[in-house]
């Protein structure tokens, strides 16, 4: 399937791994600092970004590729703005990429994003050098045992009739909410897939390689 892929401006170290995810033919959507990783995207698709979204406080505004430039003072972050264009030009399927770094506060925000996305109906993940984060909800979502550890965490109301099986802590009917975050590190059991699901409510899955 076709994906739309953000580019955010946060540190890209693992560059083969994120490059695995990409493909030629996946629609690219530069967010202003993001550009830093240009290189290593057309490594990948040989081309000039698709679509190239910010202020461009923190990055020279590209002379390649369509560009939207956005004002300074905004309620949009430019990611969040390059989400919305995606959603506007009927993309189902989102990859975040260079969406987690120093910044707490963009980092948080960013994976804010995804539940904007999963209340949408989109499918979307955020993958960075250490693992791949996303919203799981009543559709069951499974975890290969290649992954060291998972967790899930609870970023929005309660999440209830949550169930975890195949896992070295399983769980049947539980709950979980934003002050009790009791669904870290968990572990997939060996030549088995972990499969976790929400009954209602949602929750954020975070799979650690």
């Amino acid at each position: 399937m076709k994906k739309c892929v953000i580019v955010g401006g946060a540190e890209i170290k693992e560059k083969a791994y994120i490059k695995s995810l990409l493909s030629k033919e996946d629609f690219y959507i530069f967010c202003d600092r993001g550009l830093d990783h240009l290189d290593m995207v057309r490594e990948v698709t040989g081309r000039d970004p698709d679509l190239s979204v910010g202020d461009f406080d923190s990055h020279r505004e590209p002379s390649e590729g369509e560009v939207i430039k956005l004002p300074r003072e905004k309620d949009d972050t430019d990611t969040f703005y390059a989400v919305k264009e995606g959603i506007k030009r009927g993309f189902d399927n989102f990859l975040l990429i260079g969406m987690i770094g120093e910044r707490i506060d963009h980092t948080l925000g960013n994976i804010s994003i995804l539940l904007y996305l999963f209340e949408r109906g989109k499918k979307a993940v955020c993958a960075d050098d250490y693992c791949e984060m996303l919203i799981v909800g009543q559709t069951p979502e499974y975890i290969e045992d290649s992954y060291q550890y998972f967790s899930l965490l609870n970023v929005c109301g309660t999440a209830k009739d949550i169930i975890i099986r195949d896992a070295k802590f399983p769980l049947e009917g539980g709950e979980i909410k934003p002050d009790y975050q009791y669904g870290v590190s968990n572990e997939v059991l060996p030549g088995k897939k972990a499969c976790v699901s929400v009954g209602e409510g949602n929750l954020l899955l975070t799979k650690i390689r």
